[in-house]
């Protein structure tokens, strides 16, 4: 998991993007058929909201590819029972809640407190993870989350935490 898991997404998400392109453009072999009706700017709308909605969910997976990533660290940490400070902090948190553990309130919580470099980076993971939560349970409110979140974002978000971040992965 890491940096290849996203570079294969980033490729799957471009694939995507440019079929859509070729799909709404006249060059489709199905282009009369299906658009036959439509106004050119009709098309457009239809092309941008599919592209809006591509760059939601490659962000969504993404972010279930950081989360397992900081789930299986936490696994990891606690089985081979490694002897640093949040090593230590995991296993307690292991000790009263078994596999109740939560991703913010208590492994990125933990991350903050223990690793004080990475708070900066904790705290952008916050605010991805609402913008996650809000993609997750149907978007039915108008999430306020301090910035706007896209593939890119949260692609390079990703890249800065797989880059900096000593996550171990389970044997």
């Amino acid at each position: 998991m890491g940096r290849a898991v996203l570079e294969e997404i980033a490729r799957y998400h471009n694939d995507v993007v440019d079929s859509l392109g070729l799909y709404f453009s006249e060059k489709s072999p199905d282009f009369l058929s299906r658009f036959s009706a439509y106004s050119a700017e009709e098309v457009q709308t239809e092309l941008t909201r599919r592209l809006e909605e591509t760059e939601l969910r490659s962000a969504f997976v993404i972010l279930t590819i950081v989360e397992a990533a900081f789930r299986l660290d936490y696994k990891y940490r606690c089985e081979k029972k490694l002897e640093d400070d949040l090593s230590r902090a995991f296993r307690a948190i292991h000790r009263s809640r078994k596999n109740g553990v939560r991703l913010d309130e208590d492994i990125f919580e933990t991350w903050r407190q223990k690793q004080t470099s990475s708070r900066g980076l904790i705290g952008d993971l916050r605010g991805a993870f609402k913008f996650r939560h809000w993609i997750a349970h149907g978007r039915y409110w108008e999430p306020k989350l301090g910035r706007k979140y896209d593939f890119d974002s949260v692609y390079d978000l990703a890249d800065i935490v797989f880059g900096n971040l000593s996550l171990h992965e389970i044997d």
